[in-house]
């Protein structure tokens, strides 16, 4: 995996916006309908590849001890983010998963109806 399918599965997912922040050097994906933060993806070019990811801290802390490519969130809550390294040994199609499970711990939840 690399950057552009980081992109290209993040930029797919419901209300998603890509923007810069922090300058050149990563790409950050956020739900657009609360700006909240759900993948870091750092600046295509750097030798290693990441992406930081929300995740559920127990799900995060199987994860960290199966996968030498993933380990807590750099820069970020330890407890609720992890970096995942493109070209490590984390299965595709799980960064792919992580991806969607990141936008969907962030995005807005919907009201309970009434009744």
């Amino acid at each position: 995996m690399n950057d552009d399918d980081v992109r290209e599965i993040a930029l797919s997912l419901p209300a998603t916006s890509e923007t810069y922040p922090f300058g050149p050097e990563a790409a950050v994906f956020k739900t657009t309908a609360n700006n909240k933060i759900f993948a870091i993806l750092s600046a295509p070019g750097n030798p290693s590849q990441t992406v930081t990811l929300k995740c559920d801290p127990e799900e995060s802390a199987a994860l960290r001890e199966q996968y030498e490519s993933i380990i807590p969130g750099y820069h970020l809550n330890k407890k609720h983010w992890i970096t995942v390294s493109l070209d490590g040994d984390a299965p595709e199609d799980l960064v792919d998963q992580l991806i969607r499970d990141s936008h969907s711990l962030v995005k807005p939840k919907m009201p309970r109806a009434r009744g």
